[in-house]
């Protein structure tokens, strides 16, 4: 992988990471009582904004995990 591909990685990395972070932060200030919807390909689910923040909370885990291996030089 070249220097320009890697540094490019981790840039669309950071980007997905920010994503999920603000999605776990916007979903802790909802009232209990809304209703959230969950993308899954192309449909969208209603949920409870507890599976919700799981889920963005796996997948913010999952991209972190992503990050560290294309940047092993800053653990």
């Amino acid at each position: 992988m070249s220097s320009s591909d890697n540094t490019n990685a981790i840039a669309e990395r950071t980007k997905q990471l920010r994503r999920h972070e603000v999605a776990i932060a916007e979903l802790n200030n909802l009232p209990s009582s809304s209703a959230v919807y969950q993308r899954n390909c192309n449909l969208y689910f209603r949920t409870t904004i507890q599976k919700a923040t799981t889920t963005e909370q796996k997948q913010l885990d999952s991209v972190k995990a992503k990050l560290r291996n294309l940047n092993p030089s800053s653990s």
